[in-house]
Formats: structure tokens, sequence, C-alpha cells
């Protein structure tokens, strides 16, 4: 039976993602989360005046009831707004503290889009921590999240090939 070394990872294929790929990707999703999270969800509503539509062939016998079809559509872009923040909170509550607070000052303010990495480690952590630190943090964070939310970016290995 082969023992496995103290510090060694179990599942090496977890550290070879694409670090910019996938930070982009986590960030995507943190964007979209502040999108349905801070903007009002504006519905759609049935038009009341009639409306002439020239039908040439095809479809002249498609019935569509326009009342239904706006319901369902404000009923299921509402849940999936919801599902969408639900999934990052929970997401981000299972990450250790520091990551947590990281990622929750970084991006899941308001004005996380003019916030910058500086003000995050040099103002926000008490006490402030150094740009090295902070990078090796929001990478751990980054991983994790990457990973919980299966946006993760594998390292592509014919890339890798071709580098001398």
């Amino acid at each position: 039976m082969e023992q496995i070394a103290w510090g060694a990872e179990l599942t090496p294929e977890l550290d070879e993602l694409d670090k910019k790929a996938t930070q982009r990707a986590v960030e995507r999703e943190l964007e979209k989360y502040r999108l349905y999270k801070y903007l009002a969800f504006d519905e759609r509503e049935a038009t009341v005046t009639a409306s002439y539509e020239l039908r040439e062939g095809g479809s002249g016998n498609k019935t569509s009831d326009q009342t239904a079809e706006i319901a369902i559509h404000n009923v299921d872009e509402r849940e999936k707004r919801r599902a969408h923040i639900e999934r990052i909170e929970q997401a981000v509550n299972r990450l250790p503290h520091k990551e947590a607070f990281l990622i929750r000052e970084r991006y899941m303010t308001k004005d996380a889009e003019y916030i910058t990495d500086y003000h995050v480690y040099a103002h926000v952590f008490d006490p402030p921590i150094s740009d090295k630190t902070y990078i090796k943090i929001r990478w751990k964070a980054v991983r994790r999240l990457a990973l919980a939310l299966g946006v993760a970016v594998p390292v592509n290995r014919d890339d890798q090939a071709r580098i001398p």
C-alpha cells in the first residue's frame, strides 16, 4: 500500500486550473450575482391594444396566449435570479472566514465595480495584509468557488505540450 506524504494533494487535477480563465469565470458569476441582487426585475406586461400582424403562410393557425407567456416568463426569471443568488451565497458561506470576507468585500457589494484590490487589502482588512497575502487568499477563494459553482477551467494540456 502506497503512503501519501503530508501536504501532498490527493487530487492533483484540482491544482491544474487555468488561473486567469477560472478567475474570469468566477468573476462573471459574481457579476451576475450583483446584477440579480441589486437591480430590480422589471416584469413584462401584456399589451392591451390590438395590433395587426401579417401572417404569410406557415403559422397562420398558430394561436398564442400572450398573458400566459408573460406570466411564465415573470415567474421563471424571478426564480432563476433567486436560485442564482442563493447558490452564490451558499458557496461563499462555506468558504473559510478570510476567504469569504475577501469575496464579500471585493465582489458582492453594490459598489464592487468601483472597489479595487488595493482598497480591500490595505483598508478593509484589519489589520491590513500584504498584496502577496491578498493574492494567495483570493486565489484559494476563487479556486474553491469555481469548483463549487462548476465553472473551473482546467489547464489545456495541448497548450502546455507546445511550450518549449
